[in-house]
């Protein structure tokens, strides 16, 4: 419910006429034994997702919820531009585990390891679709699961850390090295450092400002083509959190979108 409350938040400050809603079911789901907790509600997000989607002339800017949204957006995105688009991973946590490694069973873990087409069939993107590990940059994870480094390792993901975040430069020269022209951006807010936005499930400390994040996005635009985009994991638990944090949340918005 509090992601319904942050997404409902960010609502108030978007145009109108630009906005379409993807309705959530309200029952919880099952699992279906996939491991995947909810599934059967996700499922149904996902493929309501696909419809509004299917609606969008342009880019697609998704708004809400958490990291598993980005799944049915970035599918969306690469069907329309496939073989060239590089997805930037702005995240406290790179959501790589599948249902055999998740000690949570949320999706939300296992999110980019389905967009990279491995994980559950039944959510693991096609290779039509799929988003390879060598088109993928994490940008400011730093709270792995130890199977989490090991993917990374093993596939040779790239990553950038906060501290190399000081300068755009090394995240433009990481996702340059994709050869991908276009770029998919995906913001879990949980990236940026506690200070800047509480309204979050899980606060990791030592992560971007926002003025750091923006110029990161800034510098992306400057040489790629966004061709799709999500921030989610907003979930303040007031009314009046939610207020304090907007104007932090719409100047990332606002810094894909002008």
């Amino acid at each position: 419910m509090r992601l319904v409350d942050g997404a409902t938040a960010i609502q108030g400050d978007l145009p109108a006429s630009a906005t379409r809603e993807v309705e959530v079911p309200v029952e919880a789901g099952d699992a279906l034994d996939t491991g995947i907790h909810r599934f059967s509600s996700l499922q149904t997000v996902r493929q309501r997702q696909a419809a509004v989607l299917g609606l969008v002339t342009d880019w697609a800017f998704t708004i809400g919820g958490d990291c598993g949204v980005s799944l049915a957006s970035v599918e969306h995105a690469s069907r329309h531009h496939p073989g060239d688009v590089a997805l930037v991973w702005f995240s406290a946590h790179p959501e790589l585990h599948t249902p055999d490694t998740s000690p949570s069973g949320g999706f939300c873990g296992m999110v980019l390891r389905a967009i990279a087409g491995e994980g559950h069939p039944d959510v693991a993107l096609d290779e039509a679709s799929r988003i390879p590990f060598d088109k993928i940059v994490l940008a400011g994870s730093r709270d792995l699961d130890p199977a989490e480094a090991e993917v990374i390792t093993n596939r040779s993901i790239r990553s950038v850390s906060v501290d190399d975040m000081g300068t755009p430069e090394s995240l433009v020269a990481m996702v340059r090295a994709t050869g991908a022209t276009n770029i998919y951006v995906h913001i879990a807010l949980d990236v940026l450092d506690p200070s800047a936005v509480r309204g979050l499930a899980e606060l990791v400390p030592f992560g971007l400002s926002v003025p750091a994040l923006t110029s990161a996005v800034a510098a992306l635009r400057a040489e790629f083509t966004v061709v799709g985009a999500s921030i989610v994991g907003f979930s303040p638990i007031s009314p009046a959190d939610a207020t304090d944090d907007l104007p932090s949340i719409l100047r990332i918005i606002g810094s894909l979108t002008r």
